[in-house]
């Protein structure tokens, strides 16, 4: 069936669907605290397929009621959900009036959508969540939203610098970690080539969002690859419930400025639409690392005339280090209400940005990225639809690790200072003058122009008691570094990618739910994939019990498959390899990850609230940092079946003495368990406590868990865990009516770090580990962790129009190194200044 045909099949059931003849339920819903109209909140009859959604006034009319006594909920992400009972006699209209939703005030009542896809109680959904309100986002006193996700439970926080902050959950963490996915309204906010989350390329205004939910654990059923162990959902304002015109200033200390504007305007019931805007600069922190660099051409094997030479260690500052950093990055939105219960929404974003990123090869030079997307969105209570565009574009960003190599190595031969400058970005020279050596492509500047085109279907529905969803979705990615990253010699890298999805929900007698959901996917590289994920709920009188199974996959991303980095240093593994001896480096598969998780939440008193979970992960085939395959003096002989010296020119026939790539290996069993406790002081002050446990087993003895092939296994090089056994944060809050504020402590216990060339260990003498020393490449400074961070904030609501913020982070200026090859992080200042001019009001 053709999609179009399948579209209209799928709005042709919804409307038969909806229609019925008998009693009919009206009124209109409002925020209890503005008296604003809201407008797409979900008004059902729980256990039917009987629903609506409010309009443009927060209006609805719920028709097609038997005679009877009816429960009618209604439901709004952020809002505690309401439930109203009627009673139908006949073909009668009931009106109920005007309906208040109380937004959530610890949660128990709150309405999420990451984990079902569909709205439901944060309670009943089956999944670890976390969320981010609005309110928390409107009251911090900084531009980065994402020192929010600190305070969430079980999260890994890591903070890289001024601008950059991330996130990982339940370990095995990198420099260059894309299983976490993150989206932004229904869309992939991920580099195309890289699979990467977009941190500070994002188009997202602080202003703009609504609320982050934090899903823990794979959710990969839903959302397909590279949901592997977390997700990340934003979810921007409605200008139809958000209508204004706000204006944020920022300062701080390393020259931080930050500007931002959004507005948000009804133009009639049917029509309405936003746009945002912000510039931010600012200078990172002090980068102290080294790159060392090793002239193999100046080492000399003693002969029976002359005494060995050894090769020469340069340490030398990063080449045009330039730690300022700025952003430039905005929306605009329209939406349009096609009838009653269906919403058109087309809506664009861009950013360009500069700063310094890591990688577990070293720090990048992002140079003026640019991530544009163009969106559109067809949104009915029912039925969603959407299709979207991205693309990124560079051209001058570099790794300065390579490139500052390639420079000290035309400086060290005599070359001018200029064409070692010139130079370096493409070549590193092997030699002791400009005359004795040789030039080789050892390429460090990073160009792109890539583009993704996304489109999905879904469509959700009760059938008989079951309440299901149900979707498809296409992907297309169109990679191209113009040769400079990729092995795109002759154009564009294409990669086509169909995904079918389904979940069922049935209720069960005693208060039980029972879940179970699949995903299938077809990729053009690396095959089929079925997820499985399966869930048992009990819920009652605010309390709920969940067991979960659930499968994640991380896919290896395009440069995983067809990188071609440094002149053919490191290559992608998307075709296989073999050695000079005929040993045969199977090509890339996934990895997977199988989690079973028991988990509670609920309201243990009117004042208390409780969540916490257990799980137990069985992973298997990780996708390798970059490892040398040519090892015990075999060669690499063919990638796939093209012979080596046509995939690097100047390769010997005999093959290459040295490649990087990607493999798969290994199996560890991981479990841990987070605990949340919320306390209610008042409807203003509330405490906040969370804690959280990981641990792993590895067999030691199976040389399966080989990560770098040296024949034995080392958890801390092969394996390497990246994340604390224990962290734990504590938080209060307060949030009045004029006065806002809060502190929040976290500690962080110290553990080692592995990726790549970076690393962060206690010393270890077997592998040759000093603290303070260099370790290959970079330098080593000890553990990551191993400190209490306490935060302090406060602001004041002058009226309607005008709110002050300002807050410390690292308020007793701890030295604190959160991540692997980030700079110490200080205590940073932040003051903020906003103005909010409330949209007129239609009388």
């Amino acid at each position: 069936m053709a999609p179009r045909h399948l579209l209209l099949l799928l709005l042709l059931m919804q409307s038969v669907w909806a229609w019925a003849q008998g009693g009919s339920v009206r009124g209109r819903v409002l925020d209890a605290g503005s008296g604003d109209a809201l407008v797409g909140v979900n008004v059902v009859v729980p256990g039917t397929n009987q629903g609506v959604a409010t309009g443009p006034a927060g209006d609805f009319e719920l028709k097609g009621l038997a005679a009877g006594t009816h429960t009618v909920r209604v439901s709004f992400i952020g809002y505690q959900a309401l439930d109203r009972s009627v009673t139908i006699s006949g073909e009668e209209v009931v009106d109920l009036g005007s309906l208040s939703l109380q937004p959530a005030a610890i949660g128990m009542q709150e309405v999420v959508v990451s984990a079902s896809r569909r709205p439901e109680k944060l309670t009943e959904a089956p999944a670890t969540i976390s969320v981010i309100s609005s309110r928390q986002i409107n009251e911090l006193p900084s531009f980065n939203v994402g020192e929010l996700i600190a305070r969430q439970k079980g999260v890994d926080y890591i903070r890289t610098g001024v601008l950059g902050t991330g996130l990982n959950v339940r370990g095995f963490n990198s420099a260059f970690n894309p299983k976490n996915l993150q989206m932004n309204d229904a869309r992939l906010s991920t580099l195309i080539a890289t699979g990467l989350p977009l941190g500070p390329l994002s188009s997202v205004v602080k202003e703009d969002i609504e609320r982050v939910e934090v899903v823990l654990g794979p959710a990969a059923a839903l959302y397909g690859p590279n949901a592997h162990n977390g997700l990340v959902n934003t979810l921007s304002k409605d200008p139809r419930t958000s209508a204004g015109t706000t204006v944020a200033l920022n300062l701080g200390n390393q020259n931080v400025f930050s500007a931002r504007l959004r507005h948000a305007q009804v133009i009639n019931p049917k029509l309405a639409f936003k746009v945002t805007g912000e510039y931010t600069r600012g200078t990172d922190f002090k980068y102290v690392d080294t790159v060392y660099y090793t002239n193999t051409a100046f080492a000399r094997p003693a002969t029976p005339t002359t005494p060995a030479r050894p090769a020469i260690f340069h340490a030398a500052p990063e080449l045009d280090l330039d730690r300022d950093f700025n952003t430039v990055r905005g929306e605009a939105a329209v939406y349009y209400n096609l009838k009653e219960k269906s919403d058109l929404i087309l809506s664009y974003g861009g950013n360009n940005s500069s700063y310094v990123a890591q990688t577990n090869a070293g720090r990048n030079q992002i140079k003026d990225w640019q991530v544009h997307y163009l969106h559109l969105r067809y949104v009915s209570p029912r039925l969603f639809a959407q299709a979207y565009h991205t693309w990124s574009i560079t051209d001058e960003t570099y790794a300065i690790n390579q490139r500052t190599q390639n420079y000290l190595s035309f400086v060290d031969a005599g070359f001018s200072d200029a064409e070692a400058r010139r130079r370096s970005y493409e070549e590193q020279w092997f030699g002791t003058s400009t005359t004795a050596g040789v030039a080789l492509k050892r390429g460090a500047l990073f160009r792109d122009n890539s583009r993704r085109i996304n489109g999905e279907v879904q469509y959700n529905n009760s059938w008989k008691g079951f309440d299901v969803v149900i979707g498809s979705l296409y992907q297309r990615d169109m990679a191209n570094s113009r040769n400079t990253y990729l092995f795109d010699r002759d154009g564009d890298i294409i990669i086509n990618q169909v995904g079918v999805y389904t979940q069922v929900e049935k209720p069960l007698p005693g208060n039980l739910k029972a879940i179970v959901a699949a995903r299938a996917d077809q990729h053009d590289r690396y095959g089929f994939n079925f997820i499985p994920k399966a869930g048992l709920v009990w819920s009652r009188n605010d309390q709920a019990v969940r067991l979960t199974y659930g499968r994640g996959i991380a896919a290896p991303t395009i440069l995983n498959l067809d990188g071609y980095l440094f002149g053919g240093l490191l290559i992608g593994n998307g075709e296989g390899y073999t050695l000079s001896d005929g040993t045969q480096i199977d090509k890339l598969r996934v990895e997977t990850i199988n989690t079973a998780e028991v988990g509670y939440k609920g309201k243990i008193t009117e004042k208390l609230y409780f969540d916490g979970n257990a799980y137990y992960n069985v992973s298997e085939n990780f996708l390798s940092p970059a490892i040398n395959i040519a090892t015990q003096g075999r060669r690499v002989t063919r990638r796939g079946s093209t012979p080596m010296s046509e995939v690097v020119p100047g390769t010997p026939e005999a093959g290459a003495t040295t490649l990087l790539t990607y493999v798969n290996f290994g199996k560890v069993d991981t479990y841990g368990a987070d605990f949340g406790i919320n306390y209610t002081f008042t409807n203003a002050l509330s405490l906040a406590a969370n804690y959280s446990w990981f641990g792993y087993d590895l067999d030691k003895g199976d040389l399966k868990n080989d990560g770098n092939k040296d024949g034995k296994v080392q958890t801390e090089i092969d394996l390497p865990i990246n994340t604390p056994a224990h962290k734990a944060s504590l938080g209060l809050n307060y949030s009045g009516k004029k006065l806002f504020g809060s502190v929040f402590g976290r500690w962080v216990q110290a553990y080692d770090f592995f990726s790549g060339i970076n690393v962060a260990a206690k010393a270890n003498p077997t592998l040759g580990i000093r603290e303070n020393a260099r370790y290959g490449r970079t330098w080593n400074y000890g553990p990551l962790g191993g400190f209490v961070n306490v935060d302090l904030g406060a602001g004041y609501r002058f009226n309607d129009y005008f709110s002050f913020g300002a807050q410390v982070t690292n308020l007793f200026d701890t030295e604190v190194r959160e991540f692997v090859a980030s700079p110490f992080i200080g205590r940073l200042y932040s003051v903020e200044a906003k103005v909010n001019i409330p949209a007129l009001k239609s009388r």
